[in-house]
C-alpha cells in the first residue's frame, strides 16, 4: 500500500545544503528574540475551545495564551498553575482554591475569582461544545467570596477535579467574542490569525511568571503532510509538532541537520460504531468486525516501525492501562462464525463516514478490503472535519466512522451513553462513576481497569492502533515537549540558535 509519494532524492539535496547552514547555527548562542516557526496540520476552526475549535486550538493556545487553575505537564502529572494552593473538605465535596496574586489578562484587567467562575461555567454551559463538559457536570455550584478565592461545591466526590480543571482555560469575564480574539493570562498573547494560513503569538510583556525563552511563535498550517515536511526541509518552519507522514522520516532520521524525537502518544485511531443502531447494537457484530481486521498489518502499512497496538481505548500513559490485544485478536474464521451467530452469515453493508485528511482515507480503504473477506461491504463516504463535527458528533447521523481521539484519560467517554458513539453498558457507567467518587487513586485505578476490560470485551469500538508521537525539528531548535498529551505543545521553553 503506497501512502505518500517519495521525493527522497530531492530531499537529500536540500538536506545537504541545509547541513552547512545549520551546522554553523549549532555553534551559535540561543537567540532570545528568535521567532519559533511551528508547522502543523491542525488549524483551529475558531479560537474558542468551548465552540468546537478542534485540537489545533489546544496545540497553539493551551498553556501558551490561556492557562488553567491546574496544568497537565508533558509527563502526565498535574500541578497548580493559576491556583496558588487549594484544600478539599473531609467529605470531598468542597474545593477551596486560592488564586495567584498580581496576575493580569493580556488586556490589562486583573485576574479575579469572578473570571474563574465565569470560565468554568462557560465549559459546563448547555451551549458548550467542550469534550470535557460531561466530566465537569458533577459541579453543583461555584462561589467567589472574594477576588482571590474560588469555592467549588460538588454533587459527589470527584477525585479527578484538579485534572479535569486543566481543560478549563481562564478567560476574562469582560471579553466579548472569543472565537476570533483572545484574552488570557499566558506567557504569549495573540498577535494575528490569518485564517487558512497562520497564527502568530508574541511574548506577554506583563506575564506574571517566567518569560518565554524566545521572541514569539508562529504556527503555519498545511493541508497535506508532504507539504509540511517539505517546509521543514526547506527551512520554512523549525518544528513539526506531530509527524503524519512516516514514509518521509528517513530523510530526517540520519541527518544531523534535524532532530527526530519519539514521545508518548495519547492519540487513538478508532473505528467507532453507532452502537444505537443495527447491526452495531449487536455485540457479536462489533466483535466480528474487530477480529476481521489485521490491525498489526494496518499499523505497519501506515507507520512502519512506529505506533503501538493497545487493544482498547486506554494508552500506556494512563494509570489504568492494561494490554488487551488478546481480546478479539485477528481471526477471520471466528469473525465469520460470530457474524453467522448474529444472523449475518451472508454479511451486510454499511457506510463508513471518513474524514478527508491523512491517514483516514487510507485506513478506510484497508478496513474496506479486510471486511470484504468476511462478506461485509463498506461504502466509504469522505467528509470534511466540519462535516464530521456536525454530522457525527452533534447529530449522531452515521453508522460507523473513523476518528483520531487525542485526549488523555478519556475512557470516561464510554461511561457517557449520550456520547456520539452511543455505547451504553450500565456496569461500565457505574464503574466509571464509582472511580470518580473514589477516595484513593488506587481505588480509582482498580475500577477503571475493570471498566476498560469490559469495554474491550464488548468491542464498544474497534481500536485500530495508537499513533506514534514524533516531533521533528531543525537541529538549531531545542526545549520543546515531545509527548503532546491532549495535543498541547508548550512553546515557552523552546530556544533557537542563530537568527
Amino acid at each position: 500500500m503506497t501512502r505518500r509519494q517519495s521525493w527522497a532524492g530531492w530531499g537529500a539535496g536540500v538536506a545537504t545544503a541545509m547541513m552547512l547552514v545549520l551546522g554553523s547555527a549549532q555553534a551559535q548562542e540561543a537567540n532570545p528574540n528568535a521567532t519559533i516557526r511551528i508547522g502543523s496540520l491542525y488549524e483551529p476552526q475558531n479560537l474558542d475551545n468551548t465552540a468546537g475549535a478542534g485540537q489545533g486550538i489546544s496545540e497553539a493556545f493551551n498553556g501558551n495564551v490561556y492557562e488553567g487553575l491546574f496544568q497537565l505537564l508533558d509527563d502526565g502529572s498535574v500541578q497548580p498553575r493559576l491556583a496558588e494552593d487549594y484544600s478539599v473538605s473531609e467529605d470531598g465535596l468542597t474545593y477551596t482554591i486560592k488564586l495567584k496574586s498580581n496576575v493580569t489578562f493580556h488586556s490589562g484587567d486583573p485576574l479575579t475569582a469572578a473570571d474563574v467562575k465565569h470560565s468554568i461555567e462557560r465549559v459546563t454551559a448547555e451551549t458548550s461544545k467542550s469534550s470535557r463538559k460531561n466530566s465537569l457536570a458533577n459541579i453543583e455550584s461555584i462561589e467567589a467570596p472574594d477576588d482571590a478565592t474560588v469555592v467549588i461545591h460538588l454533587k459527589s466526590r470527584s477525585i479527578s477535579l484538579p485534572y479535569n480543571l486543566t481543560y478549563v482555560w481562564i478567560v476574562n469575564d469582560a471579553a466579548a467574542d472569543l472565537t476570533s480574539a483572545a484574552d488570557g493570562t499566558g506567557p504569549y498573547k495573540l498577535d494575528s490569525w490569518r485564517r487558512g494560513s497562520s497564527i502568530s503569538l508574541v511574548p506577554n510583556e506583563n506575564y506574571w511568571g517566567e518569560k518565554p525563552k524566545n521572541g514569539g511563535v508562529t504556527y503555519t498550517y498545511f493541508t497535506e503532510a508532504t507539504a509540511l515536511n517539505n517546509a521543514l526541509l526547506t527551512n520554512a518552519v523549525d518544528i513539526i509538532t506531530s509527524v503524519q507522514s512516516p514514509d518521509s522520516l528517513a530523510q530526517f532520521k540520519d541527518n544531523p541537520s534535524f532532530t527526530v524525537s519519539e514521545g508518548a502518544s495519547t492519540t487513538k485511531e478508532v473505528l467507532a460504531f453507532n452502537d444505537r443502531v443495527e447491526p452495531f447494537s449487536n455485540t457479536k457484530v462489533r466483535k466480528a468486525i474487530t477480529r476481521a481486521i489485521n490491525r498489526e498489518q494496518l499499523l505497519n502499512s501506515i507507520w512502519g516501525e512506529y505506533g503501538t497496538l493497545i487493544g482498547s481505548f486506554v494508552p500506556p500513559t494512563d494509570p489504568w492501562y492494561v494490554d488487551l490485544n488478546d481480546v478479539d485478536a485477528y481471526d477471520v474464521e471466528s469473525a465469520k462464525q460470530l457474524l453467522a451467530e448474529a444472523g449475518f452469515a451472508d454479511g451486510f453493508s454499511f457506510t463508513l463516514d471518513t474524514p478527508n485528511y491523512d491517514p483516514h482515507p487510507i485506513v478506510a480503504q484497508f478496513v474496506q478490503n479486510e471486511l470484504a473477506k468476511v462478506g461485509i461491504k463498506v461504502n466509504i463516504n469522505i467528509i470534511t472535519a466540519n462535516e464530521w463535527y456536525t454530522k457525527i458528533y452533534q447529530a449522531r447521523d452515521f453508522e460507523a466512522t473513523l476518528q483520531e481521539h487525542v485526549n488523555h484519560r478519556d475512557i470516561v467517554f464510554y461511561g457517557n451513553p449520550n456520547f456520539y458513539w452511543g455505547y451504553n453498558n450500565q456496569q461500565v457507567v457505574d464503574l466509571i462513576a464509582g472511580a470518580e467518587a473514589s477516595a484513593t487513586e488506587e481505588e480509582q485505578v482498580e475500577k477503571l481497569k475493570e471498566a476498560n476490560r469490559i469495554i474491550a470485551e464488548d468491542a464498544a469500538s474497534t481500536w485500530l492502533y495508537l499513533y506514534p508521537q514524533i516531533v521533528v525539528s531543525s537541529a538549531s531548535v531545542s526545549g520543546y515537549p515531545v509527548n503532546g498529551l491532549n495535543s498541547q505543545f508548550f512553546a515557552y521553553d523552546i530556544v533557537k540558535r542563530g537568527q
